[in-house]
């Protein structure tokens, strides 16, 4: 359990919220063991977990078309078919982490956790800069051990990249506002978060970091601090780093500014069940949906939130007399990208992710502010969360390596491996829909059909096939394929069916 500081008086002698708050090397160490504890865990999660179709599946089918390709410009939906949806930062992190290190989960996902690892340390360092370095321990825990975000930490998407941008400059934006000295470096480091945003998701990153600075300006009166900024220099360098791909997009595939910036950051959020989508299905949820989004996310944490409304007006008095705007900064950064994303009929639980690091940094700084140096019942409670969420967490990744089919019935590694024991040249055709799984584990040779008369040539071309089917088109599909063709057995969610050798064409 860990223990703290707290210079105890006789019980209700003292006021514990004047106490200074101060970790024991003791509890530094514990809470640094818990910490390399969740890495230990979320690496053995990444290698252990197969890709699942269709979200983390594809992205990674994408990158490994990247690498296959050698086209680091247009990231490839299939062979010859651009993916205009999102830009390629975190296609080219995936392909580069396999290019190093093979195609496989650890390296698609590699980079993916470093990027994670890059926004637990800009808010650990930001918490430390401004508050000190215990709180931005407990910060860096937190936040590592939240739900949506240690899940998302290694998860093959674009969310975690754009996240590591915006946090750099929301970071950046402040240091350089409240510390003159050396507001150059903080500036131009805003201006690379924010093409870091734009290489990772686009405009809407963007979008993300200014809506709670200029609300936290309008509201302050902050304008003359917007003179702390290198603007031409730093709007240089943003369109530098992020200008040249977008140029080389457009001319490579003419089309794909308009789809992705009016159908990806337009109809997508304002338009329900948007059917535009080229390459999937718009997801449409209840409008306001993602404030429960938020709440989950942030879990087992949200309850400490929840407690401190209990002390409500402690907390509006602190945020009052805060003469710097470190709150209301926090504020508005947390809860931008939640009324944002309100009225959006598309939206997923990841796209509370920007508003974790500013949640995080916000509810450890009133709960010290308001409670001071913890007692016995912020500390037991708090061991007690850690020490549950890790064991879950370790659970969870425990059973991914004894059964992974459990966790991950949509994977086809297990199919696809089957497939490639009887002969590493078969073919495999999935029956009915695209497997982006499939696809991966194959190396791009799966692929997929829903034509009757292309099923039924497969057993007299100069090639052995497979086919994964459903159980419930089992019997129909072994009828158009014919008698060559033999069970080996169910991988998951689909049947395995085998050309035998001695049919058709390679008798």
């Amino acid at each position: 359990m860990v223990t703290f500081d707290t210079n105890t008086t006789a019980l209700g002698t003292y006021d514990r919220a004047r106490q200074p708050f101060r970790l024991s090397f003791v509890d530094r160490r514990v809470l640094m063991i818990a910490l390399f504890s969740l890495l230990f865990i979320r690496v053995m999660f990444m290698l252990w977990l197969p890709f699942t179709d269709t979200t983390e599946a594809r992205y990674a089918e994408i990158a490994r078309k990247m690498l296959e390709t050698g086209d680091w410009i247009t990231p490839q939906f299939d062979y010859g078919v651009p993916f205009w949806g999102k830009p390629p930062l975190y296609t080219w992190l995936s392909a580069l982490g396999m290019k190093i290190f093979g195609v496989g989960s650890f390296g698609a996902r590699v980079f993916i956790l470093l990027s994670g690892l890059g926004v637990l340390g800009l808010s650990g360092g930001f918490v430390a800069r401004h508050v000190g370095r215990d709180h931005g321990l407990i910060t860096v825990l937190v936040m590592f051990s939240s739900v949506l975000f240690f899940g998302a930490s290694a998860f093959v998407m674009t969310d975690m990249v754009m996240v590591l941008g915006t946090t750099l400059s929301m970071v950046a934006f402040y240091n350089a506002v409240t510390h003159p000295s050396d507001n150059r470096v903080w500036g131009h480091l805003f201006f690379a978060g924010l093409a870091v945003g734009l290489l990772a998701k686009g405009p809407v990153a963007s979008v993300l970091t200014l809506i709670p600075i200029m609300g936290w300006i309008i509201v302050g009166h902050r304008w003359s601090q917007l003179r702390a900024l290198p603007w031409v220099s730093g709007i240089a360098l943003m369109l530098a780093l992020a200008l040249p791909w977008y140029i080389a997009a457009e001319l490579k595939t003419p089309g794909f500014l308009q789809y992705f910036i009016i159908g990806e950051h337009f109809e997508r959020f304002t338009v329900s069940g948007w059917q535009g989508d080229l390459y999937g299905s718009g997801h449409a949820r209840a409008k306001g949906l993602i404030w429960l989004y938020w709440l989950g996310a942030f879990l087992p944490w949200t309850f400490f939130a929840a407690f401190l409304l209990t002390r409500l007006g402690d907390v509006t008095a602190i945020v009052r007399a805060d003469d710097n705007g470190w709150y209301s900064y926090l504020m508005f950064w947390a809860i931008a990208p939640i009324l944002l994303f309100t009225p959006a009929a598309n939206i997923l639980a990841a796209y509370t992710l920007p508003s974790i690091p500013a949640t995080t940094v916000l509810i450890v700084s009133l709960w010290v502010k308001v409670y001071g140096a913890p007692g016995i019942w912020t500390r037991r409670v708090f061991s007690t969360s850690i020490v549950a969420v890790t064991a879950v967490f370790l659970a969870i990744t425990v059973l991914t390596y004894i059964s992974p089919q459990t966790l991950s019935p949509k994977s086809e590694q297990a199919l696809i491996n089957r497939a490639l024991q009887v002969d590493p040249d078969m073919t495999v055709t999935y029956w009915g829909g695209r497997s982006y799984s499939a696809e991966f584990y194959s190396r791009g040779r799966a692929t997929s059909t829903a034509e009757e008369a292309l099923l039924g040539t497969l057993g007299n071309n100069s090639t052995r096939d497979a086919v994964a089917v459903r159980p419930d088109a089992l019997q129909d599909v072994s009828h158009m394929l014919g008698a060559g063709f033999r069970n080996i057995g169910k991988f998951g969610r689909r049947v395995l069916l085998v050309e035998d050798p001695l049919s058709g064409e390679n008798q």
